[in-house]
């Protein structure tokens, strides 16, 4: 519409027709400024990576740009290294005496200077305990513990009945905890399992036989299976996950180790091929979300 049609128009009609122009600029310029706003923050982000070097980060030397700074020597102040005199200290605290597991009084016998006997109790005019608390680990043992259980013939009819297990122990020789320690240290902690047999007899003195490590581990497996189902459950209800697949063995065959990673949980398979039968069992039949990085598997 050009100037001279503007003019014809009364004044009522003009606003009708512009102010669906100045609400549609308004948003644009809205969504300008946020996209300066989101361009000033990344520039200053890339300046401030820019501006990193062995001298300010955890870069090491060699990564510097050529010309870069060598920062200068400090002068010797000819102080002592460590805390200076007038710093304020900084002291493990004291736990309340109600949660310390034993306390032992010590009350000195007799004066250091004139060899006065000293009452035991504690008198008006003198200063307080000194405390100080040592945090120490008890001897670690295996507690080994044997179920006998008796037999006992019927004088009636003469049938022998021998007394059950409680229920809480199993037909294995390692209890609950010791287990579970033992799938801790393999699983989590990555050690071989020669060394968390070494372990487990240097530290604790309990005898435990290489295979009795595997036997443990997969009935620890086994008992976790329902926790890994569900957080396997939950990870297919995420709205981004990424995927991966890597090399791996099982004894001598040859097996490939799927991830699944979401902002919540990670979730590992170990499988025989690298399909993308296995991708779709990860994510589940009913998978919405989006998966960036391994679309291709699918």
């Amino acid at each position: 519409m050009d100037r001279a049609m503007l003019l014809t128009l009364d004044r009522e009609t003009l606003v009708e027709l512009v102010l669906p122009l100045v609400a549609e600029q308004a948003t644009m310029i809205a969504a300008l400024q946020e996209q300066v706003a989101a361009l000033q923050r990344e520039n200053a982000e890339l300046r401030t990576r820019l501006g990193q070097n062995s001298s300010n980060s955890s870069r090491p030397p060699s990564s510097d740009l050529p010309g870069t700074r060598r920062p200068t020597k400090r002068t010797p102040t000819g102080r002592s290294p460590g805390g200076q005199s007038g710093h304020p200290g900084h002291q493990r605290a004291l736990l309340p005496v109600d949660e310390v597991d034993r306390v032992i009084p010590l009350v000195p016998a007799a004066c250091r200077q004139c060899g006065e006997v000293l009452p035991a109790t504690a008198g008006p005019g003198d200063p307080a305990d000194e405390r100080q608390q040592v945090t120490e680990l008890p001897p670690p043992r295996a507690e080994v513990t044997e179920y006998q259980l008796a037999a006992r013939r019927c004088r009636g009819c003469g049938t022998v009945t021998r007394a059950r297990r409680p229920a809480e122990v199993g037909a294995s020789a390692f209890g609950p905890r010791l287990q579970a320690l033992l799938a801790l240290l393999s699983g989590r902690y990555r050690l071989s399992r020669r060394e968390v047999v070494q372990l487990m007899g240097d530290v604790w003195g309990a005898e435990v036989a290489l295979g009795s490590v595997v036997e443990l581990e997969q009935a620890t497996s086994t008992a976790l299976a329902p926790v890994v189902a569900e957080a396997h459950a939950v990870a297919q209800q995420a709205a981004v996950a990424n995927m991966d697949e890597t090399g791996w063995r099982e004894g001598r065959r040859k097996a490939y180790l799927w991830v699944m990673v979401t902002a919540l949980l990670t979730v590992f398979r170990v499988d025989r091929t690298r399909s993308g039968q296995v991708a779709r069992e990860l994510l589940g039949p009913s998978w919405r979300g989006i998966l960036p990085y391994a679309q291709d598997r699918l």
